[in-house]
């Protein structure tokens, strides 16, 4: 009889950490120990404190430990799986208790991390074993499919979707039972769901975690809109860099097949639907719906013109619904607990929960769900934990190279589709990387825009051309050679850009740039003028200077340089030479190795 579950995380995150070698370990320390008929060693996906990986909990107690190491197994077994005495040690900090007997700790979901949390796209994340169906039957999957096929028509499913207020989450936010309904009238021979999973924002996971970690919740809600609007073939188009997420869809679908709930006359309904999966190279430019679609079909992926648009006329040239594997996510659960139960959480016009993919200058870096309209505020602090070393907060991106920033002044915004428009920003798909003080602005647009530039397709000049203009002004003024001219015509271009370019790549291109200048101007300003970076990142505005009066003389900064950019030479204080160092700014290539090394900190940059 299972006494204990020991569940470890299988995401990429903690895969790359080296969980694999985790759960060997814990494999063939139980069986060693005896306690095969025991104990149960359980593969999930991504618990979201991705931090802390790799991460282990053990069930029935709940007892979460952080930062394991295949070294730390044979303990955790022997301590706490034998004899009922938690490894503290290894215990996350928060769900810790001074006490040795088996407590358990306080609950993870009572911790900062998951208190403010309400999971619905995540609610099986780190929960089931996402290879095993049956698991995922234990917590209500496919439950929604039955209900549909078996008790509601293709009009009472859209109606559902309509009234919770779902919208697309991979950035656009359109209505997804408006989209649906769009598509279902259309008469044609063949129909088609498409699911986008190509997620190509930078650091954005959400999407890749959920395929990892419950699969067939994607697998059933692609099928629920299949008999909404009346298509039988569906495919995943999922980028080839996730191939922890193929393999285990790939997994699911069969699982799904053998169990009669993809194929012919699921449910004994009369219903049919078949599931493919189409591998994408990683085009950002794919995560436009119509150039997603024109992948599948085995072309180069390039947005068409619209209208017609998909709902009419997409993959193949027949009707199509597309949604992204967030939106995806909450179908079955608003079919089984029904629109209000879905419309109670979240603001007026964007309903539900969102799901955030937290980077950057954060103490929790990792996945988090949140009901929206909760502020920035509460994301970073309340729940990220706030900025490392003490350092102040200085913006948010969101929405990727797409998006825009958010200023410190604006923390305690409510995020939702519609305020984040209105300060010029974007939801995008969920990644929202977090600024400190020692951030420049203009670099950050720079660093998106470098990444719009080699993802542009090049079908239309505005993108194509423009973006690399735009790029080329960010380079003279980060190199201190702009101008104010030159900040002017940055915004103009920016404008004409987003007026003219053919897809929403282009059309969103130019939000870093525009977002960066409107909330911190003073930053280009100072670049332009002043030639100086008041972050102290732009290397061409940068000067390393060594201070006398704190310099003993020791040589590490000489010794480590690179380029022997740093020479010896006599320092006089009250009448006495004394060894020191200096830095020749002609030969220095402003790598900070010097001020690394220092131990004094008698190295500064400004």
């Amino acid at each position: 009889m299972i006494r204990s579950q020991v569940l470890v995380c299988g995401g990429t995150g903690c895969t790359s950490s080296g969980s694999k070698k985790i759960q060997e370990a814990f494999k063939k320390s139980i069986e060693e120990n005896g306690l095969s008929g025991e104990v149960k060693l359980v593969q999930t996906g991504c618990f979201g404190l991705c931090a802390l990986g790799p991460v282990v909990i053990v069930y029935p107690e709940g007892t979460f430990y952080s930062q394991v190491k295949p070294e730390d197994v044979e303990e955790i077994v022997s301590e706490h799986l034998l004899k009922g005495r938690v490894v503290e040690r290894l215990v996350y900090n928060e769900t810790s208790v001074p006490k040795e007997e088996l407590q358990g700790g306080v609950s993870l979901n009572d911790t900062d991390f998951y208190k403010a949390q309400h999971r619905v796209a995540l609610r099986n994340c780190g929960v089931i074993n996402p290879e095993n169906i049956e698991e995922y039957i234990a917590m209500d999957g496919y439950a929604a499919l039955g209900k549909v096929l078996t008790e509601m028509t293709p009009e009472q499913v859209i109606e559902e979707i309509k009234k919770s207020g779902l919208r697309g989450r991979g950035g656009g936010g359109f209505p997804t039972g408006v989209k649906w309904s769009l598509c279902a009238p259309n008469k044609a021979d063949q129909k088609y769901v498409v699911c986008n999973a190509d997620e190509g924002d930078p650091g954005a996971f959400m999407d890749r975690s959920v395929l990892e970690g419950d699969p067939h919740c994607i697998i059933e809600a692609m099928a629920i809109a299949g008999y909404a609007i009346g298509a039988t073939k569906g495919y995943v188009y999922v980028r080839a860099e996730y191939p922890i997420a193929v393999a285990r869809l790939q997994h699911a679908i069969d699982q799904a097949h053998e169990y009669g709930l993809l194929g012919k006359d699921i449910f004994g309904s009369g219903f049919e639907f078949e599931l493919y999966i189409r591998l994408g190279a990683g085009a950002f430019v794919c995560g436009e719906e119509t150039a997603l679609m024109t992948s599948i079909e085995g072309n180069r992926g390039e947005p068409k013109p619209r209208p017609p648009f998909p709902a009419v006329k997409g993959l193949f040239g027949k009707p199509t619904v597309e949604n992204n594997v967030e939106t995806f996510a909450n179908v079955p659960q608003i079919i089984l607990k029904g629109a209000d139960w879905f419309a109670s959480m979240g603001t007026e016009r964007s309903k539900g929960t969102k799901v955030f993919a937290l980077g950057g200058k954060i103490k929790h870096t990792g996945l988090v769900e949140v009901p929206m309209g909760t502020t920035l505020r509460q994301i970073i602090y309340d729940i990220g934990g706030g900025i490392p070393n003490g350092k102040k907060f200085k913006a948010a991106q969101t929405g990727g190279p797409s998006g825009g920033c958010i200023p410190a002044s604006l923390i305690d915004t409510e995020i939702d589709y519609d305020n984040l428009t209105a300060i010029g920003c974007m939801m995008g798909s969920g990644g929202l990387i977090v600024m400190d003080e020692d951030t420049c602005m203009v670099d950050i647009a720079k660093f998106f825009l470098e990444f719009t530039v080699d993802e542009s397709c090049g079908k239309c000049t505005p993108c194509r051309v423009g973006t690399k203009r735009l790029l080329e002004m960010l380079d003279k003024i980060t190199s201190g050679k702009g101008t104010l001219e030159d900040i002017d015509k940055l915004e103009q271009l920016c404008l004409y850009i987003k007026a003219n370019s053919a897809c929403g790549l282009g059309q969103t291109a130019p939000n870093p740039v525009l977002a960066t200048l409107k909330f911190f101007r003073d930053e280009y300003i100072a670049h332009v003028v002043d030639k100086k970076c008041p972050a102290g990142v732009c290397k061409d505005l940068l000067t390393y200077t060594i201070d006398k009066n704190k310099c003993i003389g020791c040589g590490l900064c000489s010794r480590n340089c690179p380029v022997s950019a740093i020479s010896k030479t006599d320092y006089v204080a009250e009448g006495h030479k004394l060894p020191s160092y200096e830095i020749d700014p002609d030969k220095c290539i402003k790598c900070g190795v010097c001020m690394a090394n220092c131990k004094f900190s008698a190295i500064s940059k400004q």
